[in-house]
């Protein structure tokens, strides 16, 4: 069942479809592995932040506010992470973290940084996890821009995670123009290059709005360590797209980023 979200009450950005998946998410994503609170995550789920992401370090605290949220389980879109080269593995990984977060399925299966075709065993043991239910989608992610582009025009991937920021903008000539009429979902990553953009005076929510002012973006995810980081992620919400003299500001602090970053 896909559950039609509404936009919460002041936010600006509207709930996008996740591609092909037809799954209705909140623009803005929020990962486990930084350490923000439980309370923060509820928070933050009830503005509408439902591409909730238990990736490559599970924290204790996300896990607790996802088990707060089981109730409200249709809202949720739930990515678990699977980095394993080993396809023996990737099934038990899912089955840990399920039986950890105690949820029967995920929603999302993600390979986690692959710059590279995914091996066919890794991909056949995922399509085995899928069938056996306990995940509905596979994702992968890589920073392999045409390989992103690549897989975009196939029909192994349900959802594609990729590197975009201001600093690190190649999405734009390399993904977005090459993308079919049905393409999987996207899910933009890294949206502050690590924090190198907030060392140059740019502010998290620019990050996030940067992003999602590409219409091609569904899901910018957000990295927040405590309650105050996701507050400021969730003034996205809020403020909504940039204008073009935003957009040309915060592309020039992201030149003068990608030239110390080479």
């Amino acid at each position: 069942m896909i559950t039609r979200l509404s936009a919460p009450k002041n936010s600006v950005f509207a709930p996008r479809r996740l591609g092909r998946t037809g799954l209705q998410v909140g623009p803005l994503g929020v990962a486990a592995s930084y350490g923000v609170p439980a309370a923060a995550v509820e928070r933050a789920f009830e503005r509408g932040v439902n591409y909730l992401y238990w990736g490559s370090m599970r924290r204790g605290r996300f896990a607790d506010a996802l088990r707060n949220l089981a109730g409200q389980r249709e809202r949720m879109v739930l990515v678990v992470q699977s980095y394993s080269r080993m396809a023996s593995l990737v099934g038990w990984s899912i089955e840990r973290g399920l039986r950890n977060l105690r949820f029967d399925y995920s929603d999302v299966l993600l390979l986690g940084l692959w710059n590279k075709p995914v091996s066919p065993r890794i991909l056949d043991a995922a399509r085995a996890v899928r069938e056996r239910a306990l995940v509905r989608y596979l994702a992968v992610s890589s920073h392999h821009r045409p390989l992103i582009a690549k897989l975009a025009a196939g029909c192994d991937f349900d959802i594609l995670h990729f590197r975009y920021n201001a600093a690190h903008s190649g999405a734009e000539r390399d993904i977005f123009p090459h993308l079919p009429a049905e393409r999987p979902g996207l899910a933009a990553y890294t949206a502050t290059n690590w924090g190198r953009l907030l060392k140059q005076g740019v502010i998290a929510s620019d990050c996030y709005r940067f992003v999602l002012s590409r219409p091609e973006a569904d899901v910018c995810l957000s990295g927040p360590a405590n309650a105050a980081e996701m507050h400021e992620a969730l003034r996205t919400l809020d403020l909504g797209p940039m204008s073009a003299e935003e957009l040309d500001r915060i592309r020039t602090v992201g030149a003068k980023v990608y030239a110390g970053d080479r």
